[in-house]
C-alpha cells in the first residue's frame, strides 16, 4: 500500500464530522514536523486550523485543505461502514474519500517528499488545514484569514484541493468560484378558517407571483469564466397542519450562485423591490452571505498547475468557476493567487463515496510537480 494510500485511510478512519477534527491535524501535523515543518494552531471557538511551513520569504505556495467531513447519512445504504476506508475494485472507500481527506494526504506526501528531495529549496511551502469547511465556515479560513491580514502575512500562491475534476480526472481546474448568498423571508398574515376569506390574509396567496417573480427573473448574463447568477428555492414552510386553516406565517428560503455581475448588495436590493412590485408587506428578510465571488488572474500558479496537468496526464484542463463555495474564497482578497484541483466529484457527500486508488498517486505527482516549479530555482 503506498504512502498516500495508507495516509487516506488512515484520515479516513476517524469521524471528522464537522467541525469535529477526530484527531486528523494531530496526525498530519506530527508527521510534517518531523520532515522540517513549524506547526502552528490556530484554534477558534471548537474549531481546529492547523497552518505547517517550510522556508521562509518568497515564493510562498500554500495548499490548503479540510478534514472535516459531512455526515454519512444512513447507515444501511452504504456497502461498508463510512469510517472504516476500503479498498476494492481500484477505489478507496470511505467518507471524505474524495472530500477532501484523499487530496490532503496527496498534499501532506508530496510535501514530504518535496522536503526531502530540496532540503534547500527557496521560498515557502505550506499547508492550511481547518475542520469547519463542511459546516458554516464561521470559525475555519475566514477567521484564520483575518489572523494573517492583521500580520501581513499572505501566501504569494494557495492550491485548494478540493474535487474539481468532473468526468474524468484532470478534466477541470477552478480558476475561481460564484458566490454564495441564503436569504430567509417569512411573510407574516392572518391566521384564520378556510371558509371567512374575509377575515383572514392569507400569506401563501399574496406570495404568489413574487415566487413568480424571483425564479424567473433573469440576473446577469455572467461572462466568459462565470455563468449567469441563478435562484433557487431551498424551501417553503407554511400551515398548522390542519387543512381548513390557513396560515398565519410563510417561510420560504431560497440561495443565490451568483456571479461578479451581481454583487450581495445588489441582489438584495433587487430582491426588495420585487417585493414592493408585488405587493408583499408584513415581511422580515434575514440575508446571509456565505461568500463573494472571486477569480484569481492568470499567473504562474496557474500556468505551473495547466501544464503540469498537460505533461502529466495527456490533458487539457478546463478553466472554470463551477461548483460550490469554497475556503479560496477567503484567501483571494489577501492579494493571493487561488486555484483548484482535486479528486473526482461524482460522489462527494453521497453514500458510498469513493476514488479511484490510482488518482490518488496522479495527484501527489502533480502537486509535488508544482512545488519544484514554483519553488526549485
Amino acid at each position: 500500500m503506498s504512502e498516500v494510500l495508507q495516509l487516506a485511510s488512515a484520515l479516513i478512519a476517524r469521524p471528522s464530522i464537522t467541525p469535529d477534527d477526530a484527531g486528523c491535524q494531530r496526525l498530519i501535523a506530527d508527521r510534517l514536523q518531523q520532515a522540517g515543518f513549524a506547526v502552528e494552531w490556530l484554534y477558534c471557538e471548537d474549531v481546529s486550523n492547523l497552518l505547517v511551513t517550510r522556508g521562509e520569504g518568497s515564493p510562498s505556495l500554500w495548499f490548503l485543505g479540510h478534514t472535516d467531513v459531512v455526515p454519512p447519512g444512513p447507515l444501511e445504504d452504504w456497502h461498508s461502514p463510512p469510517f472504516d476506508p476500503q479498498a476494492r475494485d481500484g477505489r478507496l472507500y470511505g467518507r471524505g474519500a474524495a472530500d477532501m481527506k484523499g487530496a490532503v494526504a496527496a498534499m501532506v506526501t508530496a510535501l514530504e517528499r518535496f522536503a526531502e528531495l530540496y532540503p534547500d529549496h527557496s521560498g515557502q511551502a505550506g499547508l492550511l488545514l481547518t475542520s469547519d469547511e463542511e459546516g458554516l465556515a464561521e470559525h475555519g479560513i475566514r477567521t484564520v484569514a483575518e489572523v494573517l491580514k492583521k500580520r501581513g502575512r499572505a501566501p504569494d500562491y494557495c492550491l485548494v484541493g478540493e474535487p474539481s475534476s468532473q468526468e474524468k480526472f484532470g478534466d477541470t481546474i477552478r480558476i475561481g468560484r460564484r458566490g454564495s448568498i441564503h436569504a430567509c423571508l417569512v411573510v407574516d398574515g392572518i391566521q384564520g378558517h378556510t371558509a371567512f376569506p374575509h377575515a383572514i390574509d392569507n400569506p401563501v396567496h399574496r406570495i404568489g407571483p413574487f415566487l413568480a417573480a424571483l425564479t424567473e427573473q433573469a440576473w446577469d448574463e455572467g461572462d466568459e469564466d462565470y455563468p449567469p447568477s441563478h435562484c433557487q428555492v431551498a424551501s417553503i414552510k407554511a400551515g398548522s397542519g390542519a387543512e381548513n386553516v390557513t396560515p398565519g406565517h410563510l417561510e420560504l428560503k431560497f440561495n443565490f450562485r451568483n456571479a461578479p455581475q451581481s454583487p450581495s448588495d445588489d441582489l438584495r436590493k433587487r430582491v426588495e423591490a420585487l417585493l414592493k412590485e408585488h405587493g408583499v408587506e408584513n415581511y422580515r428578510l434575514r440575508w446571509r452571505v456565505s461568500g463573494e465571488p472571486f477569480r484569481s488572474e492568470p499567473g504562474a500558479l496557474r500556468q505551473a498547475l495547466v501544464d503540469t496537468v498537460q505533461h502529466q496526464l495527456d490533458a487539457n484542463p478546463e478553466l472554470n468557476t463551477g461548483g460550490g463555495t469554497s475556503d479560496g474564497r477567503f484567501i483571494a482578497p489577501l492579494g493571493t493567487e487561488v486555484v483548484e484541483f482535486g479528486l473526482l466529484n461524482q460522489t462527494i457527500h453521497q453514500v458510498n463515496e469513493n476514488t479511484p486508488i490510482e488518482d490518488l498517486a496522479r495527484l501527489e505527482a502533480i502537486y509535488q510537480a508544482v512545488l519544484e516549479r514554483l519553488l526549485v530555482t
